[in-house]
C-alpha cells in the first residue's frame, strides 16, 4: 500500500497512487458484493439504489481511512495507526461514511428519480440495518487492508533476511575454497622440497604471486573474467612444476568476454579437480582446456580434461569443487545458472557452467 513511516511521526512522503487505486477498486468490488447480498435478502427493494448507497458509503469510509491514516503516527510495519488512534480512525470513518455517504447517495437518488424530492433518509424504516451494515463492512474492510499491508511488510522482511542469509552462506563457501586450494598446494610443495629444491623454489615463487592476486581478488565478490583466467594460469603453472610434462593446458578466452564479471574463484576448484582426480592418477598425465563462450544471453564456461574420467572422480562429479561451485551459483543466480558434469571413464571429463551474461 502507501509509504510507511516510523511510529510517532506523521507520514510526509509521496502517496503511492497506484496502491490507492488498487485499494479503491477492491473497495468497489466489496461494495458491489454487499449490495448484491442485501438485495438477495430484500428482493422487493430495487437493486440500483442499493448499489449507489453501498458505493457512496464504502468510498467515503475508504477515503477517510486510507488518506486519514497518513496524518496520524503510524507503525513502520503496517503504515497504520496503533491502539486507540486506529480504533478512533475506523469508527470515525464509519460515522463519516454513513452520514456523508448516505447524503450523497440520497441526492443521487433524487436526481435520477429513484427517491422522491425531499427524501432525507436511506431506505426509510431501515436505519438500524443500514448502520449495522456500514459498521460491519467498515471493520471487515479495515482489517482486510491492515492484514494485507502487514503481510506485505513481513514478506519484504523475509526477503531481506533471505538475502542476508545468502550473503553469509556465500562468504562461507568462499572461505572454504581458499584453504582447500592452499592446503593442496602446500602439500605438493612439501613433497617437492626434498625431491627437487630448484623446482620447489620456482613453485614457491608462483605460489606467492598467486596468493597476492588472490588477496586482491578477495576484496570484491566478483572480478573480470580475464582476472579469473590469469589466476588459473598461475595455478596451472604451479601444478606444471609439480607434474612436469605430464600436464599440458590451454586457456581460451574471447576478447569480447574478457571484461565480463564473474564470481571470484569460480573455475579454480574445477581445474583443481581435473588435475587431482583426472590427470595426476593417470600415468601419462593429460591436457586441461578451460574455455569461455557466449550462448545467447548466457556465459558458458567449460573445464575439460583428458584424464581418467568418472572413474577417477569421487561420486561421479559430486566432489568438493563441483559441489561448492553449484552452491555458489545457486546462491548468486538461483535457477538462472546451472552446473553440469559429464565424464567417460578412461577418456576424460567436462564441467560446464552456464550463468547469465549480464551487461
Amino acid at each position: 500500500m502507501s509509504a510507511v513511516h516510523p511510529l510517532g511521526a506523521p507520514w510526509r512522503g509521496r502517496i503511492d497512487w497506484t496502491a490507492k487505486l488498487q485499494n479503491f477498486l477492491q473497495v468497489m468490488a466489496f461494495c458491489l458484493a454487499i449490495a448484491t447480498i442485501q438485495s438477495a435478502f430484500q428482493p422487493e427493494q430495487p437493486y440500483a439504489p442499493s448499489v449507489v448507497y453501498s458505493i457512496c458509503i464504502g468510498a467515503t469510509v475508504w477515503a477517510v481511512i486510507d488518506f486519514g491514516r497518513h496524518l496520524l503516527p503510524s507503525a513502520a510495519e503496517t503504515g497504520w495507526p496503533k491502539g486507540l488512534a486506529a480504533i478512533a480512525l475506523v469508527m470515525g470513518a464509519n460515522v463519516a461514511g454513513f452520514l456523508l455517504g448516505t447524503f450523497i447517495a440520497t441526492r443521487i437518488g433524487v436526481l435520477y428519480g429513484w427517491l422522491p424530492a425531499g427524501h432525507a433518509a436511506p431506505g426509510a424504516g431501515h436505519w438500524r440495518t443500514t448502520i449495522l451494515i456500514t459498521v460491519l463492512a467498515g471493520i471487515v474492510a479495515s482489517f482486510y487492508f491492515y492484514a494485507q499491508t502487514r503481510s506485505a511488510y513481513l514478506e519484504r522482511k523475509m526477503a531481506e533476511a533471505r538475502r542476508h542469509a545468502d550473503d553469509a552462506r556465500l562468504k562461507l563457501l568462499e572461505t572454504q575454497l581458499e584453504p582447500h586450494m592452499l592446503f593442496n598446494t602446500l602439500a605438493n610443495l612439501r613433497a617437492l622440497i626434498g625431491a627437487d629444491p630448484v623446482r620447489a623454489q620456482r613453485m614457491l615463487d608462483h605460489m606467492i604471486g598467486y596468493l597476492r592476486a588472490t588477496l586482491d581478488a578477495s576484496r570484491a565478490p566478483s572480478h573480470p573474467l580475464q582476472s579469473e583466467f590469469d589466476r588459473l594460469q598461475d595455478y596451472l603453472e604451479l601444478m606444471r612444476i609439480r607434474m612436469g610434462p605430464r600436464l599440458q593446458y590451454e586457456l581460451l578466452l574471447p576478447r569480447e568476454l574478457a571484461l565480463h564479471r564473474v564470481p571470484t574463484l569460480l573455475l579454480q576448484p574445477l581445474v583443481e579437480n581435473s588435475i587431482k582426480h583426472g590427470l595426476e592418477p593417470k600415468v601419462e598425465g593429460g591436457h586441461v582446456l578451460v574455455s569461455a563462450e557466449r550462448d545467447g544471453d548466457q556465459l558458458v564456461l567449460r573445464v575439460h580434461d583428458t584424464g581418467l574420467g568418472q572413474a577417477g572422480t569421487p561420486a561421479g562429479g559430486k566432489g568438493f569443487g563441483l559441489a561448492q561451485v553449484r552452491e555458489r551459483l545457486a546462491t548468486l543466480y538461483g535457477h538462472a545458472a546451472d552446473a553440469e558434469f559429464t565424464a567417460v571413464p578412461g577418456t576424460g571429463a567436462t564441467a560446464t557452467l552456464r550463468l547469465p551474461l549480464l551487461t
